[in-house]
């Protein structure tokens, strides 16, 4: 910490959502739940050698953009799930928007505006999984404060998600004798057909037999729920609630309805794919290549996490090898085993694509890539690396995450 310094601008804000200001030696400093135009006096603040860190302290002059957060543990707690629950819709939207605009002109060294921003269909309630950290041997179960990952506050409900979830939750909650021992995460989740999912991660070495009689506490409160299991070193199995066999440790997006607007997107974005062969690479559950499927595409599809290929087996289209070839495995790893390509649809998680894979594409043929992206910063970079064999022909984001400072976006590259 160092002496108190005089009131700093905020002139913009950062990827992840801090404010950045400037301290009279022009060093930057990261101001989370400020806002740009905002006059704001610093506090616990921490200097490093290129740039420093602070905390907002009193609001000199605050933003026409400001809001009080709905949720109390935006301030109470300090939450660290949110970013920009102090600013208006608007203004959230817009810094989204510019959070992918400046990686495009900054990483990727485009001449490009800030994209279009389709806005959420909910801005609250929309999660449809909430992942709580457990401490004080489970005496404490919720999420961690603004930069404090080693700390963990009693979460009573999270605005963002689903009141379905939030319900389960507050039964989950009383019920807290009945968890099993050593328990370091527990997992709440909201499945297509609307039924509650509780994952209990951890519980050390011995075997845990308290499934069923918590899955009929929490049913005796109204709050209905297939309860799975994973032992540490183990895989998940479910313990009470029914034979269900969705395999809900398995990635899915976490506001539905405005992941389907971004795979119609995609899709649409495609081109014509009737009889050409298409990969779809980070394949999830296979909801993408069953989409392609009906449009009368061939498909080769790469997943990672081989219970999701095995569901989108069990769910998908009976077709011959011919028509869809499901790989598990990186993608790194399967590229030799696939067919080439006319079209490409690609959606990696926010780590973004494999130095490998970015090479297969651009030594390949695909006269298209569509590239969903999670994460500006690594689209940017592997536009970077697919150029100058690719051009990016249009960008379009979604707002899939409101009130935080994540951003889903849509790119389209056609082979220069």
């Amino acid at each position: 910490m160092t002496d108190p310094v005089e009131p700093v601008r905020i002139v913009r804000l950062a990827a992840g959502g801090d404010g950045v200001g400037h301290l009279p030696d022009g060093r930057a400093v990261f101001v989370p739940r400020s806002a740009p135009g905002e006059l704001v006096e610093l506090r616990q603040l921490r200097v490093h050698r290129r740039f420093a860190r602070a905390r907002l302290g009193a609001l000199v002059e605050p933003s026409a953009s400001r809001v009080v957060p709905p949720c109390p543990h935006y301030t109470v707690d300090d939450c660290g799930g949110c970013q920009l629950q102090h600013l208006n819709d608007a203004a959230q939207r817009a810094a989204r928007a510019m959070f992918v605009g400046d990686a495009l002109r900054r990483i990727a060294r485009l001449d490009a505006p800030d994209p279009e921003l389709v806005p959420a269909d909910r801005v609250f309630g929309y999660r449809t999984k909430l992942t709580l950290h457990v401490a004080a041997g489970g005496r404490r179960i919720g999420l961690h404060p603004v930069d404090r990952p080693d700390q963990v506050f009693e979460l009573d409900w999270c605005h963002i998600t689903d009141d379905a979830l939030n319900r389960l939750w507050q039964a989950v909650r009383r019920e807290r004798t009945r968890l099993p021992p050593a328990l370091v995460q527990v997992v709440l989740r909201l499945d297509r057909r609307g039924g509650r999912h509780l994952l209990l991660a951890g519980g050390g070495a011995e075997a845990w037999t308290g499934g069923p009689a918590l899955g009929a506490a929490l049913a005796r409160r109204g709050a209905d729920a297939i309860v799975w299991w994973e032992p540490e070193g183990g895989a998940p199995r479910v313990v009470a609630g029914g034979d269900e066999v969705y395999p809900a440790t398995i990635f899915e997006q976490v506001h539905p309805a405005m992941g389907d607007l971004v795979r119609a997107h995609a899709l649409a974005q495609a081109g014509a794919v009737a009889g050409r062969l298409v990969w779809d690479l980070y394949a999830g559950l296979g909801e993408t290549t069953e989409l392609l499927l009906a449009l009368g595409a061939d498909v080769d599809s790469v997943e990672v996490d081989r219970r999701a290929v095995n569901e989108a087996v069990r769910c998908g289209a009976a077709l011959g090898p011919t028509r869809v070839r499901r790989l598990a495995g990186r993608v790194e790893d399967r590229l030799s085993e696939l067919r080439a390509p006319a079209v490409v649809v690609t959606n990696p998680p926010r780590t973004g694509m494999d130095e490998r894979v970015t090479a297969a594409l651009a030594a390949g043929g695909a006269a298209r890539i569509v590239y969903i992206s999670c994460d500006p910063a690594t689209l940017a970079r592997d536009l970077t690396r697919l150029a100058p064999v690719y051009r990016v022909a249009g960008v379009r984001s979604f707002d899939l995450f409101p009130q935080t400072a994540h951003v889903e976006t849509v790119a389209v590259l056609e082979r220069a």
